[in-house]
């Protein structure tokens, strides 16, 4: 009995060893799966911040997405309604355009507060900030997960005080008086969106929060502290960036409030802005990665 006892238990083992062999097998195979990406990424990502940093501020590629998402047709007719820039685009990028609303709309929560959102607003307000980055690859702006409209300036119990529009990081929300939005687009070229100017100050957070493991994040910081050194550095620029009032006297309050200006003149007038202040003009151009129609 003890001989055939025996015979069955070292069966039992031979199974079981084969079972664990085989299991091993799937679990080396799942590592690499799992590690060869990782990996890979990881150099990507360190030659890619190498050549940024060192060579030229300027990522490898900008658009990569396994699946574009697209607009309707009435959705497509708001874009090009109000923002030019989307109509000046190739084909292609008016795609990846598109879907960068689209994904923006899908996971952002819109309140509207004595209100109802509509799918314009919807629409006017993602596509601001497609456009602010869409020279980047890096879009997806995790400091904004909700956006508060009401219908015109609010109470904020921020500072106990009537606003426009405000970014409250603690909250991860963008809170818009939609009078003052709509105002921002039906004036073009007067340097004053308030979409614009909100939505940087979440870019600016997010980036810097991001700052290490993200390209497009060091283009744009990078960029902006090489252009407050131009200005630090040449008391004559910033004398004439003073005195000529091209930046409304808010910009001067501090580096947030004069990026979100900067931007905002940058986006609205460029031409102008080129013209007057070339050497600013071009680190903004390489802060946002622009080379498109118009800038």
């Amino acid at each position: 009995m003890s001989i055939y006892f025996k015979i069955i238990l070292d069966l039992q083992a031979d199974k079981f060893s084969e079972e664990g062999r085989v299991f091993m097998q799937y679990f080396y195979v799942f590592l690499l799966v799992l590690i060869i990406p990782f990996i890979a990424y990881k150099i990507f990502n360190f030659v890619e911040m190498a050549y940024v940093e060192y060579v030229k501020k300027r990522l490898f590629f900008n658009h990569v997405y396994l699946r574009k998402r697209k607009l309707s047709n009435g959705e497509k007719s708001i874009l090009r309604r109000h923002f030019k820039f989307y109509e000046r685009l190739s084909l292609k990028h008016q795609y990846y355009f598109e879907h960068r609303v689209f994904q923006f709309i899908k996971r952002t929560e819109f309140i509207g507060n004595d209100m109802d959102v509509t799918d314009e607003m919807k629409i006017i307000i993602s596509a601001t900030l497609v456009k602010l980055t869409f020279g980047l690859r890096d879009y997806k702006i995790k400091s904004v997960e909700r956006v508060i409209c009401y219908p015109e300036e609010f109470y904020s119990q921020t500072n106990k005080a009537y606003h426009k529009g405000e970014f409250n990081l603690g909250l991860k929300a963008l809170v818009f008086s939609w009078k003052d939005v709509l105002h921002g687009y039906e004036i073009e070229d007067d340097n004053l969106n308030l979409a614009i100017h909100e939505f940087t100050h979440a870019i600016h957070f997010y980036y810097m929060s991001v700052r290490r493991h993200s390209t497009s994040a060091a283009i744009f910081l990078d960029a902006f502290v090489e252009l407050s050194h131009l200005l630090d550095n040449d008391a004559e620029l910033k004398s004439k960036l003073i005195t000529s009032q091209f930046l409304r006297e808010y910009a001067f309050t501090n580096q947030f409030e004069f990026l979100s200006v900067i931007l905002e003149t940058f986006i609205e007038s460029p031409e102008s802005f080129r013209v007057q202040f070339p050497n600013l003009y071009k680190k903004v151009k390489t802060m946002l990665g622009f080379n498109f129609t118009g800038y």
